[in-house]
């Protein structure tokens, strides 16, 4: 599928305005946006639209692989480097040379990387593990995150001259909620490029009242959601009927006032404390200490799943609501079995 950014509204006028200025200039430049929102996408035209195109377009996924792993595939190394080093590897910033290098995910940096890589672009080469030789950095470096950088920076989880030497140019992508007009248009470019990537097989077209249902739906998952909800919906055929389904929970019953599931609905003291309400409890086995402990878990897990459900699962977004660590949410998130509903990426 051709790298098309389409829409409307103006963040994406904004958007397309700014690849047009800036793609031939190679100016380190940070995409910022949700999960989900198309990063990528605008990467790839910032590569389309410059003098590159055609020469190495290299990604890497920063949260995907541990530091030490991630080294090795961002500089290379040489042969007996260490135990299984048994040849010569070529980084990704020598193989994105004269090309593009996109680091995606750059938020999720370990701090000692974040410090190789500045020195990568202050000084414009870099060694191979192992080997005492510069090789020249000659690539367009450009990176994504879905992290509040500067939130991260306060936080002491971001160096703060890294940023400043990445962001020499910014953009930022908004989420699908905030830019409704343009839903109707990713429709109808996406159902034109499911309906020939499964040319031969009989498609469902949405219908205008299904158009009108998913243009009010606030996609947390964004695009990526609204691409999965759109295969799923021509390939059954029936799914205009199961609609409310697929979009986690019916759209015409919103929860009431806006309130977390556990204000609109509250629990009672056997839903907190798990109890079958079909037998009576053992009241002898009762711990007030452990009940004040279950009680308050459901709670924070309730709010915290709220929090992330209505930011996107934008963690960053969501530490400065709760008022608390990047690190403490996701011991929170673990620890409390928090799952992102189904049809969104985390």
């Amino acid at each position: 599928m051709k790298p098309t950014i389409v829409g409307v509204s103006k963040n994406i006028v904004r958007i397309k305005q700014l690849i047009d200025q800036v793609a031939d200039t190679g100016l380190n430049t940070i995409v910022y946006g949700e999960t989900g929102v198309g990063k990528e996408l605008v990467v790839q035209n910032l590569y389309q639209k410059s003098t590159r195109v055609g020469k190495p377009f290299v990604k890497v996924n920063c949260a995907a692989l541990p530091d030490t792993l991630l080294e090795s595939e961002m500089f290379g190394y040489e042969q007996g480097a260490f135990t299984g080093a048994d040849r010569r590897k070529r980084g990704k910033f020598e193989q994105a040379n004269g090309g593009l290098l996109f680091l995606d995910e750059i938020g999720d940096m370990s701090l000692p990387l974040q410090a190789k890589l500045l020195h990568v672009l202050q000084g414009g080469d870099f060694s191979p593990l192992g080997s005492e030789k510069s090789v020249k950095m000659g690539a367009w470096v450009i990176v994504a995150t879905n992290h509040d950088l500067e939130t991260d920076m306060s936080n002491g989880e971001f160096r703060e001259d890294l940023y400043y030497r990445l962001s020499t140019i910014k953009i930022h992508v908004e989420p699908l909620r905030n830019r409704p007009e343009d839903i109707p248009y990713l429709i109808e470019h996406y159902v034109k490029a499911y309906t020939d990537q499964f040319e031969g097989k009989q498609l469902l077209t949405p219908s205008p009242k299904t158009i009108e249902k998913l243009t009010a739906y606030h996609w947390p998952g964004n695009i990526r959601e609204l691409q999965n909800v759109l295969k799923r919906l021509m390939i059954l055929g029936n799914g205009e009927d199961n609609l409310d389904d697929m979009l986690m929970g019916n759209l015409n019953q919103p929860r009431a006032a806006n309130l977390p599931r556990s204000a609109s609905h509250p629990a009672t003291p056997m839903d907190i404390l798990g109890f079958d309400s079909s037998a009576p409890p053992d009241l002898t086995s009762l711990s007030l200490k452990k009940i004040k402990k279950k009680a308050m878990d459901r709670v924070e897990k309730e709010i915290i799943a709220y929090v992330l459900e209505k930011t996107g699962w934008n963690r960053s977004k969501a530490t400065k609501i709760l008022k608390i660590s990047y690190k403490t949410l996701l011991y929170k998130i673990k620890d409390l079995e928090i799952e992102p509903p189904e049809g969104s990426a985390e």
